[in-house]
Parts: C-alpha cells; sequence; structure tokens
C-alpha cells in the first residue's frame, strides 16, 4: 500500500533522516523501533505532511503520492495520532472528535448526527466513560488521548499512525485500543505503531523496522527476534551493558 524510498530530511548539519526505504503493506501492524533522535518522529511528520523530505520518494497505492501538507494526506486517507495529545481545549469532546471534518461552507456531519457519530467513533475503543458535552481540556490525559484518537478512527483511515499513543493509557483502554488496531488491520488498513514496549511490539507487530541514529537498519517478520536481539538492533551499547550486569 506504502512505501518510502530513500527518504532523508536534514536540519542544517542534523541529519534526521537518512536514505530510508521500506515498504509497508495494506492489512498489517508495523511496528517502528528506535531510541530517542533515531527518526522516528521525523518520518512520522513526513508521512503526515507536517514536514517535506529533502529527498526520496513516497509511493501509495504504486503511485507516486505528491501531497505537500496535512490536508492533503488527510484526504488520501492518512490519519495521525501524536504522542503530543492535540485538542481544542475549550471545545466539547463531540467537536473535537469531529474537528477537521466541516468545511468551510459545508458541515462533514449532519447537526443532528453530530452526538452520535461520536458516541460510536468512541465506542470502538474507549473503556473509559467520555461526556461528550464536556471541554475537552477538563478532562485527565489519558481521556483526552481516547478523544484524539477518535477524531482519527471517524474517518475511516486507510493508514493510521499511531505514535506512543498508549503510554497515558490504563490497562483496559490499553487492551481494548490493541483490539481495535487488530480490528482495523484484518479489514484492510494499514496501521504504523510506534511503541518503546516490547510486550506491545510482540503482541501486536505483524512487521518490525528499526531505525538507529536516522537510518532504516532493519526491517522483518514479526516474531523472527528476539526482544534482546530488536534491543541490541535499536542500541547495541545498552544491549552490551545490560548483557554484562
Amino acid at each position: 500500500m506504502l512505501e518510502i524510498e530513500g527518504l532523508s530530511k536534514r536540519y542544517g548539519e542534523t541529519v534526521a533522516l537518512s536514505d530510508a526505504t521500506v515498504s509497508f503493506r495494506a492489512g498489517t501492524i508495523h511496528t517502528i523501533l528506535g531510541e530517542n533522535g533515531s527518526g522516528k518522529s521525523t518520518l512520522v511528520k513526513i508521512l503526515s505532511g507536517i514536514v517535506a523530505q529533502d529527498e526520496g520518494v513516497v509511493r501509495f497505492d504504486g503511485a507516486r503520492f505528491a501531497a505537500s501538507n496535512p490536508a492533503g494526506f488527510q484526504r488520501a486517507g492518512f490519519a495521525t495520532v501524536f504522542q503530543e495529545i492535540l485538542i481544542a481545549p475549550d471545545r466539547n469532546v463531540t467537536d473535537n472528535i469531529l474537528l477537521g471534518l466541516d468545511g468551510l461552507w459545508t458541515r462533514g456531519v449532519a447537526r443532528d448526527s453530530r452526538r452520535e457519530t461520536a458516541a460510536n467513533a468512541l465506542s470502538r475503543f474507549a473503556v473509559t466513560d467520555i461526556p461528550l458535552d464536556a471541554p475537552a481540556g477538563s478532562l485527565p490525559l489519558a481521556a483526552q488521548q481516547l478523544v484524539v484518537l477518535a477524531r482519527a478512527v471517524v474517518r475511516r483511515p486507510r493508514v493510521l499512525i499511531l505514535d506512543e499513543v498508549t503510554a497515558a493509557l490504563d490497562f483496559g483502554d490499553r487492551q481494548s485500543v490493541f483490539r481495535l488496531m487488530r480490528e482495523m488491520a484484518d479489514a484492510g488498513s494499514l496501521l504504523i505503531f510506534i511503541t518503546h514496549r516490547m510486550d506491545e511490539v510482540k503482541a501486536l507487530s505483524d512487521r518490525i523496522s528499526i531505525l538507529r541514529g536516522g537510518r532504516l537498519v532493519r526491517t522483518e517478520e514479526a516474531g523472527i527476534s528476539s526482544s534482546e536481539e530488536l534491543l541490541a538492533a535499536m542500541a547495541p551499547r545498552m544491549a552490551e551493558d545490560l548483557s554484562h550486569e
């Protein structure tokens, strides 16, 4: 479904991403692993239309993909849930879930079905009860993250990018989100999942790619490498230190 070839991004003298090439298959959960500074956030921003690569090509459905901003990626079927929780704090939960669906002159969702649409999106995964009329900024951080996830889900994305989205969630909501991820992949969507938790990697991944120092150093089917081997590919020095403890 999605391919990147030779993707590179620099910020002055800093190379954030260097010559990254990988294919992502429809109907899979593709996990991206890497330490802080490995290039994960840069890759997410490129595949969300926030920044443009300096070099390389993105292909979607076999054709070169030329969208240059977040709106273009969203129209093509991409949705991203960032590690940073992005809400309009003074707007209610319903408005936050439907944020961005309305056009300048038209509503993306009819007024009389807005609450139902928002409630249905949340009901797919949220164990926590979230009042639709509450200002989003008044909610705990975990509930805010679920609202942002519902905003992505309501768009029925073909590509859903999840950047450390489970960090703020309790066990029940995490498990429910995992079930939603598998349901979406089984229905044919591509999920690009960024996490640092090895239990999540083992439980959810169909394929795994590892970034280190801005370079994509490995892509493989899930289950081939142990957690220790994945850690060694991510951070050789850290793995060596742990082996000597």
